[in-house]
């Protein structure tokens, strides 16, 4: 069978994306054909500022923007602009099936910002592409967590925390993962104490009972596949760990902390709940280290993102 197509947006040329691309060029290779949304005087200005050859097998498409010139590790609006353009041919390619899956490398939001892009990331830019409801879910084959809320000030957390919102969520969730038990934080420390320490729960709870409610009435063999709201301080332990796979936490910063804390060098972030399918590096553009020599570079949540954006699709395929 011929190895699927992947494509691979550039990100913030001004960061470490396109050399982590480079050094795992190869490896990825071996197991799909990535198509990089970068033109090639840009790829030759990287190559060259990181003392390193292109790809004899580098596919490439440009985007539709002018080229720059690199400024390693500055926030900036010409990159911004250029890995936005990147970004938007590539969702273009796998939306038309050209590519069966996308693969983003990090942007950097403050060039976004400058080159006056109104959208947060990539997630928020997808949901605005495809009018739907993404999902940001990261994690590694270890341990997946779902953001309920994600880059919003915690101050807004509670007053997101809505009955029917959370039941859609929940329902989108399962049906996109197709886990048989999932576990759901609640908000506060120790979960509320019932009250004491806050009444979010509540709300929480009524969710979780009306998502299991709805599920198994469509599916009679799933009862009970939302557990919660559990307690957060402990809902990742080990022990806890042994009990779920996927987690669904309130808010950015209390799913991520302990994700990141496990498997930060292997973690990715997935889009979910769109019509197709995005993975990406769980980390940033490294302006700190971008282009500077003898360093080293981790490429292992690169190339778990590539391979899980060819193992997704195989299971989209599978389901259609």
């Amino acid at each position: 069978m011929s190895k699927p197509r992947i494509a691979v947006s550039i990100g913030d040329l001004n960061g470490i994306g396109i050399e982590i691309l480079f050094k795992a060029h190869e490896t990825v290779s071996k197991f799909c054909r990535p198509l990089y949304f970068v033109g090639y005087e840009m790829a030759e200005q990287a190559a060259k500022l990181l003392n390193c050859n292109i790809p004899n097998d580098f596919e490439h498409v440009p985007p539709d923007t002018q080229s720059f010139t690199i400024t390693p590790g500055i926030a900036k609006s010409d990159a911004g602009n250029y890995s936005f353009a990147s970004f938007k041919k590539a969702v273009e390619y796998t939306e038309k099936g050209i590519c069966e899956a996308l693969v983003t490398l990090p942007i950097n939001k403050e060039a976004w910002m400058h080159a006056g892009i109104g959208y947060k990331g990539h997630t928020d830019a997808l949901r605005h592409f495809f009018q739907c409801d993404a999902i940001m879910m990261l994690g590694s084959e270890k341990l997946y967590v779902a953001l309920f809320t994600e880059h919003i000030p915690l101050k807004e957390v509670p007053k997101k925390i809505e009955k029917g919102k959370l039941v859609r969520f929940l329902l989108d969730f399962q049906r996109e993962t197709g886990a048989e038990r999932i576990g759901v934080l609640g908000l506060n420390p120790h979960a509320g104490d019932h009250g004491v320490l806050g009444d979010e729960e509540r709300t929480i709870e009524q969710a979780i009972h009306e998502a299991n409610e709805t599920l198994e009435s469509q599916h009679p063999a799933l009862t009970t596949v939302f557990h919660g709201p559990l307690v957060p301080d402990i809902a990742f332990t080990p022990n806890m760990r042994q009990n779920f796979h996927y987690f669904v936490a309130m808010y950015h910063d209390q799913g991520l902390a302990p994700l990141k804390a496990l498997y930060f060098d292997e973690s990715i972030n997935v889009s979910l709940n769109l019509p197709i399918v995005r993975t990406s590096v769980d980390h940033g553009t490294a302006f700190d280290i971008a282009y500077l020599p003898d360093r080293p570079v981790n490429l292992k949540s690169y190339i778990e993102a590539v391979r899980a954006a060819v193992a997704f699709s195989a299971t989209r395929h599978q389901r259609s």
